[in-house]
């Protein structure tokens, strides 16, 4: 019976010794001098700096001539003569089409005959007048004879006229959409003209910054369409009245434009710079984790051995400029991590290494 109760005893005691070995095995002991855990993670590091930033709203707009129209004809009439090449400047009262106006003319040969011949018999009915010879009623019909006549002279010299197409303004005449012998109704496009310097920029502001913007204050854009250029103007026009609809301000500036290189219709990023530039405190946007609950930051502080590690603390941010956002409530020269962030972990210890490209994504939550 002894014998039967030994060898359960014996198996526990395998059982136990296994289990023991395996788990050294999973956990080998740490030789003396090395430290336990996990490498320091990588990081590159950054400071909170100070810079001078000028108090300035962003917004987008469109380029818009400060005149600009469509030019076309007043009446009827078939293309006999264009006065201009597309694409070319032209000045104000420039002739840019002619239509055929030899019935127009001959009508107007009729009238002046008309009018001589009423003329003639004006004086003469004045001159009866005057001995006593005519009715002062006679004198009267000459007279409105003589008017009628002139008038439609006038009438008809002004139908020619309106035959005669000529720039409203100066400024570069577009593509050419008639020609020669083509039947024109009233109406009917001719060519674009644009008048492009000076240009204006039309964008609209939040109602809350009416306060902010006033006109000569000075613009800077930027356009998609030429990039590496700056452009400066100034505010020449605000809006009386807000919109209801989006309770924004239209608000319109002016620019030089000698060389022709802005056009209406360009898309523009507008930046009104409101007062004098301010000292503020910038870090990256790279610095920066982007969190539902708030921002934060991860703040590089030694341990008790002297280790570099991390702390996460909360971050208020404002405006962002060039890839740095402005922040409040860190002191200047406060060491962050710039990039890096994804793996780290309040507490973790560090290693920094600023020539290390590290590919990093912002944290959007957790």
């Amino acid at each position: 019976m002894s014998q039967g109760r030994t060898v359960p005893i014996t198996l526990l005691v395998i059982i136990i010794a296994s289990g023991i070995g395996f788990f050294y095995w999973l956990n080998p002991p740490q030789q003396s001098g090395k430290p336990r855990g996990l490498p320091p993670a990588v990081i590159a590091a950054t400071e909170v700096t100070e810079e001078q930033w000028q108090p300035t709203l962003q917004s987008v707009g469109s380029l818009v001539a400060t005149n600009g129209t469509q030019v076309s004809t007043e009446v009827n009439g078939i293309v006999s003569e264009i006065v201009f090449n597309s694409g070319q400047p032209v000045k104000k009262g420039q002739v840019l089409v002619r239509l055929n106006n030899s019935v127009d003319v001959a009508a107007l040969e009729a009238l002046r005959a008309e009018r001589r011949l009423s003329e003639v018999q004006f004086k003469r009915a004045s001159n009866l007048l005057k001995k006593r010879v005519t009715s002062k009623s006679e004198y009267d019909e000459a007279s409105a004879r003589f008017d009628a006549t002139r008038a439609r002279v006038k009438q008809q010299q002004a139908v020619i006229q309106r035959k005669v197409i000529l720039a409203p303004f100066s400024g570069e005449a577009g593509i050419r959409q008639v020609d020669l012998g083509e039947y024109l109704e009233a109406g009917t496009p001719i060519v674009s003209l644009q008048a492009l310097d000076p240009i204006y920029v039309d964008y609209t502001l939040p109602e809350r910054y009416l306060t902010r913007v006033k006109t000569g204050q000075q613009v800077k854009l930027k356009l998609d369409a030429l990039p590496g250029n700056n452009y400066n103007g100034k505010v020449s026009a605000l809006n009386p009245d807000v919109d209801t609809r989006t309770r924004t301000l239209k608000v319109r500036a002016t620019l030089d434009n000698p060389g022709g290189m802005l056009r209406p219709g360009m898309f523009a990023e507008v930046q009104t710079i409101t007062g004098e530039a301010e000292p503020v405190l910038t870090l990256p946007y790279t610095a920066i984790s982007f969190n539902t609950y708030g921002n934060f930051v991860f703040v590089i502080t030694k341990n008790d051995t002297g280790m570099p590690t991390v702390k996460r603390t909360s971050v208020e941010i404002g405006e962002t400029r060039n890839g740095r956002v402005r922040i409040s409530n860190l002191p200047i020269g406060t060491q962050v991590v710039r990039t890096g962030l994804v793996k780290l972990r309040d507490g973790i210890p560090v290693k920094i290494d600023n020539q290390v490209q590290l590919n990093d994504k912002v944290i959007s939550g957790e």
